[in-house]
């Protein structure tokens, strides 16, 4: 399982210069507006550029004006050390390095990317060369591709876009190395949760068409399509939903059904032991919808290679909280996991895993990033849950 064992942003909203190194399972505790989201936004960025979208999310955006700190920053940069693509490869000797810097041109809203690099550093440490092993390498000039020995493929000037990473052009199975692809296939594929629209007439309420779909998209939109391949194709996580609806609703819950509507589509529909009718979708609380949400997204038997989600804990009430941790905990045996909050009762719903738990804090303009770990955790947990030591201020 690749995961990032260390960010550096630069430049990014609140995010003026900061570092962050996560694990497996992570919460980010912090007062509205100090800069939680901001970071779950540049993790966006980082995978929309890695899809080749990232021109259209920064037009999307209003530009770089409201994405640059203060709104005069110069440029975005960050750097992702992640474990190493292969399964056996050393952790310490075979990490990558992913490297990308966004140039602002004037003060407008556009820019270029004007540097690149995906490499290995862990030979400069030992002395052997100047600079990384490298598997791509971009700047203003020329755009270059490496093979498993180094020797360089240079792109032809008008093939590389500059709104547009090399990583992202450079992954098709023609590539003469073997650790690009999966890499750019491993952080185009993180999945960003900000906010899950649940009104009335959002297409989450809606009958869908029937496809096969194993992942919830960003805006969630697609969870009944998602429900419907796993819950009657997936007999562990029926399994799973099953168990966890009835410690959320008590044994009156029965299951999900999957009737047929008009037109090849399907409806979500809950089965009540009590009711001779069963409940659509449509009817469904706001609530009821958002833990099917989380459910969905934790319980994937294949889930996305980084599930970050905002608030989680939004709509639910505080008796879901516990299975809504216990289900991300066990996620984040598969995937890597990140959460941010404001809810001491979402924290103490951890209880026997204690997750890498980060403060956010805003101070002179910027956001800080400050991991509470080690002996100084865990002195305050043999007193306190961490949900009693958020409210006591000590975090």
């Amino acid at each position: 399982m690749i995961k990032i064992l260390n960010l550096k942003i630069q430049g990014y909203r609140s995010l003026k210069d900061v570092s962050w190194s996560p694990g497996d399972l992570n919460v980010l505790i912090g007062p509205n507006g100090s800069g939680k989201s901001n970071l779950l936004r540049v993790l966006e960025l980082i995978s929309v550029s890695a899809r080749g979208q990232l021109g259209k999310y920064i037009q999307r955006a209003g530009g770089m004006d409201p994405l640059v700190w203060d709104g005069k920053a110069d440029c975005i940069k960050f750097v992702v050390n992640t474990s190493p693509v292969e399964k056996d490869r050393d952790p310490k000797t075979d990490s990558l390095t992913y490297k990308m810097g966004m140039g602002r041109i004037g003060t407008g809203s556009t820019y270029r990317i004007n540097h690149e690099l995906l490499g290995n550093y862990y030979r400069v440490k030992t002395g052997e060369r100047n600079e990384p092993f490298k598997w791509l390498e971009r700047n203003p000039q020329r755009a270059v591709v490496f093979d498993e020995r180094e020797h360089g493929f240079a792109a032809p000037e008008e093939s590389v876009i500059e709104e547009e990473s090399l990583l992202s052009l450079t992954s098709g199975p023609f590539t003469q190395n073997r650790f690009i692809p999966p890499f750019q296939k491993y952080m185009a594929e993180w999945s960003i949760y900000h906010d899950l629209h649940v009104n009335m007439d959002a297409p989450i309420r809606q009958p869908t068409v029937a496809r096969h779909e194993t992942r919830v998209e960003p805006d969630g939109q697609n969870l009944i399509s998602v429900l419907h391949t796993l819950y009657t194709g997936d007999r562990n996580f029926k399994n799973d939903i099953n168990m966890a609806m009835r410690a959320a609703f008590g044994d009156d819950f029965d299951e999900l059904v999957f009737p047929p509507a008009a037109d090849q589509r399907i409806q979500l529909r809950v089965r009540w032991k009590a009711l001779s009718r069963e409940q659509s979708a449509a009817d469904l609380s706001d609530g009821t919808l958002r833990f099917l949400f989380l459910l969905t997204v934790l319980a994937s038997p294949n889930p996305a290679p980084l599930i970050a989600i905002d608030e989680p804990e939004t709509g639910l009430h505080p008796s879901m909280l516990p299975i809504v941790t216990e289900y991300a905990v066990d996620a984040s045996e598969r995937t890597q996991v990140i959460l941010t909050t404001h809810s001491p009762q979402f924290l103490d719903a951890f209880q026997d895993v204690v997750p890498v738990t980060t403060v956010v804090k805003w101070a002179e303009g910027k956001t800080d990033l400050q991991n509470v770990e080690g002996k100084q955790l865990e002195c305050w947990l043999k007193a306190y849950s961490l949900g009693a030591l958020f409210r006591s201020g000590e975090l």
